[in-house]
């Protein structure tokens, strides 16, 4: 049976969860522990030495002899019915004091009154008939004396080892802490030191981690360098092309100027997804006048963009441009597929989400996920006319959200009725 009820209550994190398999075991132990001593102490041991003590009473109150109560410690008084306490008395903690007064009562039926006062002395009343008698004896002679050490011991020892056990499990889970911190951070595209240490499969995973991160890291350089390399030497070729045409006439090199157009876009749009967000460390950023700036640019440039809802306050660890550069991307996108874009931002204490929305055909559900590849071209469900590109647009919005630890969501828009795009980071 799945206890899925319990799941809400459990700690979320490695070291609670943890913590808690250790304090159960403990806890259960002194429990156990305690029941056993309640047992077999309290009312056992305690039951036999009263039983023990009733005969020696008995024969107090038979005898006439007061040299006998002398020797056997108990002390002897008539009193008045005045002096007969009204009730027992029993101090709140004294567990043993209730199997001791339970016995004497079962021993003696003319029992009136049981005064436990303190753990050094007891005083039983009984009823004669014409009057009252107290006895008196000495605590020990009926249970163990501060039988309630025991549980101060049991719970200080119990305290006692789960400080150590604490202290020793957060130091075996530091390394793991550490590396999932490491881990977070780069897939948010973050660089944080980071050194192998703790226990032999800790620090066997933190050294795979580590050699990881920097087959990962060679991978984007390489990358980065092998397209900056291409562009580099595509530019010249392509600024002479451009520059013969210029000397020609105009109608006739019409033609060949956009195609050196379109070679050009196509070459900047090569750069754009080779540097990705490789050049800038994440850094605090608003949101809000961020995204603001990017629509009152667009505004200027004469496209139609909107803002939408902006919800929240706050700063987020951001790389600036390239954050700007995606919200440009979706809103190109947006503009040139849809009459019309509208973009809205949430901040909450969890996630910031980025979405832009058009009135355009949008795109089916089941070609949403093969539309956030690179080189991949939708024009067949979108508008043809409306434009051509190179099918980077969302593959780089996707990279960026991506080394920003979030993701890239397409759906449809509910108000425009066309694609809805979030952009969607975890804080």
């Amino acid at each position: 049976m799945k206890l899925r009820w319990l799941k809400p209550y459990l700690p979320r994190g490695l070291f609670g969860r943890a913590a808690l398999s250790l304090l159960v075991p403990i806890v259960t132990l002194v429990l156990v522990a305690t029941v056993v001593i309640l047992q077999r102490h309290f009312e056992g041991v305690t039951k036999q030495m009263t039983f023990t003590m009733a005969r020696e009473i008995n024969l107090v109150r038979e005898s006439d002899d007061p040299g006998i109560a002398e020797a056997l410690g108990i002390g002897v008084r008539q009193i008045s019915a005045a002096e007969l306490p009204p009730r027992d008395v029993r101090k709140w903690y004294d567990l043993s004091g209730i199997v001791v007064a339970h016995e004497l009562r079962n021993e003696f039926p003319d029992l009136e009154r049981v005064v436990l006062i303190d753990d050094s002395l007891v005083e039983l009343y009984f009823d004669t008939g014409g009057g009252y008698i107290m006895l008196d004896f000495p605590r020990r002679h009926v249970s163990a004396r501060r039988p309630y050490l025991l549980f101060v011991n049991l719970l200080g020892t119990g305290v006692l080892m789960t400080v150590i056990a604490y202290i020793y499990l957060r130091k075996q889970l530091r390394p793991i802490t550490l590396l999932a911190r490491a881990a977070e951070a780069f897939g948010r595209g973050r660089h944080v030191p980071y050194r192998a240490s703790g226990a032999l499969e800790v620090r066997t995973a933190g050294n795979a981690f580590l050699d990881m991160r920097s087959r990962i890291e060679r991978q984007i350089e390489q990358r980065t360098l092998l397209l900056s390399g291409v562009s580099h030497d595509l530019r010249t070729p392509l600024t002479r092309l451009r520059l013969g045409l210029a000397m020609l006439d105009e109608a006739e090199a019409e033609p060949m100027l956009r195609d050196v157009e379109d070679m050009q876009r196509l070459l900047d749009a090569f750069m754009d997804f080779a540097r990705g967000v490789a050049e800038a460390e994440p850094e605090p950023v608003d949101p809000m006048a961020l995204v603001a700036e990017v629509i009152e640019d667009a505004q200027r440039a004469e496209l139609p963009v909107v803002q939408g809802s902006m919800e929240g306050a706050g700063e987020v660890p951001l790389r600036r441009f390239a954050i700007k550069r995606a919200v440009e991307n979706l809103i190109g996108n947006a503009v040139r597929y849809g009459d019309r874009a509208e973009v809205s931002v949430w901040l909450s204490e969890r996630s910031l989400r980025i979405r832009v929305e058009d009135d355009g055909p949008g795109i089916p559900p089941e070609r949403r996920e093969e539309a956030l590849k690179p080189f991949t071209r939708l024009d067949p469900a979108r508008n043809q006319d409306s434009g051509s590109g190179v099918g980077l647009g969302l593959a780089i919005v996707m990279d960026i959200a991506r080394a920003h630890g979030g993701v890239v969501r397409l759906g449809e828009s509910a108000d425009l009725g066309g694609l809805q795009a979030d952009i969607v980071i975890g804080r």
